[in-house]
This record gives structure tokens, sequence and C-alpha cells, in this order.
């Protein structure tokens, strides 16, 4: 958790910001790499797989609305956190 602790500091810049778009989009990508850990074991959890799908929609929103407000800390997260960025972006 403290590695967590110093990448979420990085992309807020300092700042403990939880409401951030960045630090969301950190926590989101936490619990979504959470759940799928889950699932890969427990393939039959249907509620943890809707779960699933709507936080990965709630990242993707967050996404769309950082890249086009701010391009660099957009690029900045996707490097860190290690994602893929968004189609046609």
């Amino acid at each position: 958790m403290e590695n967590c602790k110093s990448i979420d500091t990085q992309l807020v810049g300092g700042n403990e910001d939880t409401g951030s778009t960045a630090s969301q989009i950190y926590y989101l990508t936490h619990q979504i790499s959470k759940l799928t850990s889950h699932l890969e074991s427990h393939s039959e959890d249907y509620s943890s797989r809707r779960g699933l799908r709507k936080l990965l929609g709630k990242r993707k929103r967050l996404l769309f609305y950082l890249c086009s407000e701010n391009t660099d800390l957009y690029a900045k997260v996707l490097k860190a956190l290690g994602i893929r960025g968004l189609k046609g972006r």
C-alpha cells in the first residue's frame, strides 16, 4: 500500500486531494485489478463481473474527461498506471 500512496502523490502533485480526476482514476484502477484477480479464480461470480463493468465504465468516462481537460496529466496517468489510452485519442 506504501507504493500505492507514492504513485498517487506523484500523480496529484503532493496534495492529498482524493477528489481529483487523477486520484479517482488511480483508485479505480486499483479496484479493477483486485476484482480481476478475484474473477480469475471465481469465474461464475456474476455480481462481481457486473461491478467490474461498472468500474471500467466509470474509469473510461474519467479518462475521457481528463483527456479533454489536461492532456499532459492524461499521458502521465496512462504511463504511471500502465493502462491503455482511449481509442482515437
